[in-house]
């Protein structure tokens, strides 16, 4: 891979990042319950302090040490990375003065949130610089088990929403909503992007190819 290649992967990684942690912040910001994985670093974060985004980090260690274990391999660097940015942006995010008391606004940020989400988990995934800490997990379950990704995450998104309310995370009916849409909708975008990243990178690499012949 040359350079420009590697510059394109990263850069497409580092926005899909910065989308999906703003995505994350919106869910957060609805104010009316928040993704499954949230309501854990919140309840978290109410028991033992520090921040959200730095809750995001400490659980995202112990899921990459997971998957690490399913996959018999340790995870590319790019997902120390991810879970390094993703708790950096959603603390930054949240700094952002963005609410409303009207519930049909609520429910709008919500919604706009779990699509920019999905969009950015889509972009960076596509990047192939490795993915982060909770999709590291999803998708050595896709691959590794062969369950579906839509599947992958109900199950995931469930099971962690229930521990995160024992330690005190907000549960809402947008809890709820997100629970049930978010693995639906990145179904959707993470092939949608992966095969737009791959026309992408081909073009990159039959241009520099060109380059090469050209000098010959």
């Amino acid at each position: 891979m040359t350079k420009e290649e590697r510059f394109v992967q990263f850069f497409i990684f580092f926005i899909g990042i910065i989308i999906m942690a703003f995505g994350i912040a919106l869910t957060i910001k609805a104010n009316i319950g928040v993704a499954s994985w949230d309501v854990l670093h919140i309840g978290l974060y109410k028991q033992m302090g520090l921040t959200i985004g730095t809750w995001n980090i400490i659980v995202g260690l112990i899921i990459l040490s997971i998957s690490s274990i399913i996959m018999k391999k340790l995870p590319q660097p790019g997902a120390y990375i991810n879970m390094l940015l993703v708790g950096i942006f959603i603390d930054l995010f949240l700094l952002l003065p963005i609410h409303s008391n009207w519930i049909s606004m609520k429910l709008f940020i919500l919604f706009v949130g779990i699509l920019i989400y999905a969009i950015g988990m889509g972009i960076y995934i596509s990047a192939g610089f490795g993915t982060g800490p909770r999709d590291s997990l999803m998708m050595a379950l896709h691959l590794k088990k062969g369950w579906k990704i839509q599947n992958v995450r109900l199950i995931m998104e469930v099971s962690v929403v229930i521990i995160g309310w024992i330690l005190g995370g907000p549960v809402h009916i947008g809890t709820i909503i997100i629970s049930l849409l978010i693995g639906h909708v990145s179904g959707v975008t993470i092939p949608y992007f992966y095969k737009k990243t791959k026309k992408i990178m081909e073009m990159i690499r039959l241009k520099n190819e060109k380059k090469k012949t050209m000098v010959i």
